[in-house]
């Protein structure tokens, strides 16, 4: 009998650590279970190891562990197992046990594209191929996270690129790139400056254009770009562009829906007239509406969480921390980091160094311990909490989860105290963080640089001890109690 053969996509939101811990997981589980799996994953550099319609058509079932869109439709009438990212590491065993049992539900097929589909495009799966509802047509409330966190992953790099660019512009003098201040001016800085505010313009249309398209595929795509650059032109901020990628998404859904009756000797002048030309008025006349209310309610957002960190950063330090290392990589971790990224485009860089901050303490505390209390942990993982080291630095926090997996109830609220102090210490020091992603790597850029490097370190040293104890007390009560028994032993 062949043995059962399972095909899997992973993608978490960064597309750097979550996706390809999900895969290595799965491929070990696979192993151990003695079944045949293919992993794609969705990282931040793109698609690898891309699974062929044939490869797919031959499995026995499908797992999805993403927090993003990795295309689903095309598994319609297959078993799928639909789950968050974090789930294809903690638990892919169980994954893979509900393809071999049979459990794992059939991915109900979608309507058919309101368009003709040309060869070509047959791995996007048509104009309106996938719906993004889940298995057995069910919406959930994760398809809604999911369609963000898409929207987030397209985002970044336009953010970290013109981030760090326009970080360096100053490096001439603040006013480098204006030159009514000759005294300053640098017409290298300029260039860079402008380079790099081109890439932060692009923030909000992109962040809504792959909202809308994980929603609607390609038509909402274009829609949601062109309202995206509506709200972001209109002063609406990171806000503009989730409410406007919705809005396309769902919109150009619903369109589709009420045009889809009308005759087939039209189907291909709705994808090239029709849909455009509807959807780009219709939502952008909605959009031009609303830009004046969501700006008023960015500004306010920005107002308060300025206010804040001046009035109260104490506080303020102390949620980011807590939400950063919660769930490290998770919801709550994003909502925090998502924030900061929001704020960046807005030119407020404070918050973004306590989040950095926050998600970069957590593999650092489980290095500190194992570095402190050596003979707390066992070798294997010894080796795997120095490697922590090497990926706190470069602000990969997933290097702490099969810590706190471990022993959730101890590890994670060390984890998110210690991420409190650093992220407190941050906002007490001034530090400004320009990039949302990149450690250590972006120091260059940092204002307060050594600052924002102590209080790291204050933090993730604090949290190594706490954190290092504890695991020696557990070794040492564990060592304890085989001789306690023995002990009674002999008494009877």
């Amino acid at each position: 009998m062949a043995p059962i053969s399972i095909v899997a996509a992973t993608g978490c939101p960064t597309g750097i650590a979550h996706t390809f811990m999900a895969q290595e997981a799965l491929m070990q589980a696979a192993e151990r279970l003695g079944v045949s799996i293919k992993v794609e994953t969705h990282g931040q550099v793109g698609i690898e190891n891309a699974l062929t319609a044939a490869e797919i058509a031959a499995a026995d079932g499908v797992i999805i562990a993403a927090d993003k869109d990795v295309n689903p439709s095309r598994f319609d009438g297959k078993r799928v197992v639909d789950v968050g990212v974090k789930a294809g590491i903690s638990r892919p065993d169980a994954l893979i046990q509900e393809i071999i049992n049979g459990t794992a539900p059939v991915r109900g097929k979608q309507a058919a594209p309101a368009t003709p589909v040309e060869p070509e495009e047959t791995e996007d799966n048509g104009l309106f191929g996938d719906t993004r509802v889940a298995s057995g047509g069910k919406f959930q409330a994760r398809d809604l996270y999911k369609h963000l966190m898409n929207g987030v992953s397209y985002m970044l790099p336009f953010v970290v690129g013109g981030g760090v660019l326009v970080a360096l512009s100053f490096l001439w003098g603040i006013y480098s790139a204006d030159p009514e201040h000759p005294e300053q001016y640098n017409e290298f800085a300029a260039m860079l400056k402008t380079i790099g505010g081109t890439a932060m313009g692009l923030m909000v249309p992109v962040l809504s254009a792959f909202i809308a398209d994980s929603i609607g595929k390609r038509p909402a795509l274009v829609v949601g770009l062109i309202t995206g650059l509506i709200a972001s032109n209109g002063g609406t901020g990171f806000l503009g562009g989730i409410v406007t990628g919705f809005l396309s998404g769902y919109g150009m859904l619903l369109l589709a829906k009420l045009l889809d009756r009308l005759p087939r000797a039209l189907a291909g002048l709705k994808a090239i007239f029709i849909f455009p030309v509807l959807g780009t008025f219709i939502f952008g006349s909605i959009t031009y509406l609303i830009a004046s209310p969501m700006k008023g309610i960015n500004t306010s957002l920005q107002d308060f969480l300025s206010g804040f960190q001046d009035s109260n950063p104490i506080l303020l330090g102390l949620i980011i921390g807590a939400m950063c290392a919660f769930d490290m990589g998770g919801p709550v971790n994003k909502a925090a980091y998502v924030t900061g990224v929001a704020l960046l485009g807005d030119g407020n860089f404070f918050f973004m160094a306590a989040v950095s901050a926050a998600c970069i303490t957590p593999p650092l505390v489980t290095g500190f311990a194992a570095l402190f209390f050596r003979k707390a942990f066992d070798p294997k993982t010894r080796d795997a909490a120095y490697v922590n080291f090497a990926l706190g630095a470069t602000h990969i926090t997933e290097g702490a989860i099969p810590f706190a997996a471990r022993n959730p109830l101890l590890v994670i609220p060390i984890l998110m105290a210690s991420s409190a102090v650093s992220a407190i210490l941050t906002f007490l020091f001034q530090v400004q963080v320009p990039a949302p992603h990149g450690g250590f790597l972006v120091l260059p850029v940092v204002t307060n640089g050594l600052q924002w490097v102590g209080a790291i370190l204050v933090g993730s040293v604090l949290g190594g001890l706490a954190y290092g104890y504890a695991m020696q007390r557990r070794t040492e009560k564990q060592q304890l109690q085989p001789s306690v028994e023995n002990e009674k032993e002999v008494l009877v």
